[in-house]
């Protein structure tokens, strides 16, 4: 694979914005292998596709690219904030690309993965409506806040202009795999505990650091009230899927 853009394909474009669609979506076609099932490449939707841009031939899992010159800082703007959630809620949702790429170089520096069961609620942030003076007044969009998903679940492909091996980034999403969680409260829970998890700085973490978060997630979800039991029923998850171990007394320790 190449991360250098073919400038061909959009010499009859004058619009930046045009522009940069094409060269990224051009190069994802013809570059990119599917991440869930191996397959040597995926293709490009034929019309825009409200839901993804790419499909694997193979295994029809869908993919949606959001690209940005430079770095995406901490957020990412998407579509509509209601068809955004209903989406997420319903399990409609596409694996996402996050590309980053330069205007100066012509060329891919960051390609990320996010597979689509990391997608909670949570991390859609609803933006102001479009004021009365714009076309769609009234519009609701929204934001993806990357810093809210787990780093299980953002897959590096090309890290700083360098491909990450195949077969790694095919393990990390076969291990991501072991988080699914159709529920979708089930699934906010999990990914709750586990970012607090990733949080902590040391391999080894005691059960009492958890319980520090007690306020911090019934605040979140408001209905549960019974929050240290499901902080130790979602540590047990966790174990039971192999991304942490139980040691005993309270000890855990981070595989």
């Amino acid at each position: 694979m190449d991360t250098k853009f073919d400038m061909t394909i959009a010499e009859n474009y004058h619009s930046r914005a045009q522009i940069a669609r094409v060269l990224t979506e051009n190069w994802v076609a013809k570059n990119m292998f599917c991440p869930r099932c191996g397959n040597f490449q995926i293709k490009q939707f034929s019309n825009n596709k409200p839901v993804a841009d790419f499909y694997c031939p193979k295994c029809k899992n869908q993919f949606e690219l959001k690209s940005k010159a430079g770095s995406f800082a901490h957020k990412i703007n998407d579509g509509a904030y209601d068809t955004m959630i209903l989406r997420i809620t319903s399990n409609q949702n596409p694996d996402f690309f996050l590309m980053n790429y330069s205007r100066t170089e012509n060329c891919v520096k960051d390609l990320t993965m996010v597979p689509k069961h990391f997608f909670v609620p949570e991390i859609i942030e609803k933006r102001k409506p479009l004021s009365e003076n714009s076309r769609r007044v009234g519009w609701v969009g929204c934001n993806i806040i990357i810093d809210k998903i787990p780093e299980q679940g953002r897959i590096k492909i090309i890290s700083e202009g360098i491909f990450q091996d195949k077969n790694e980034v095919l393990n990390d999403v076969k291990k991501g795999e072991l988080l699914i969680e159709k529920n979708i409260s089930s699934r906010s829970w999990l990914m709750d505990i586990l970012n607090i998890v990733n949080s902590i700085n040391n391999e080894y973490f005691a059960l009492d650091e958890l319980y520090l978060y007690e306020d911090f997630l019934a605040d979140k979800h408001p209905d549960n009230h019974n929050i240290l039991p499901k902080i130790r029923q979602q540590l047990q998850v966790l174990r039971d899927k192999g991304f942490i171990e139980f040691l005993g007394r309270g000890k855990y320790r981070k595989l």
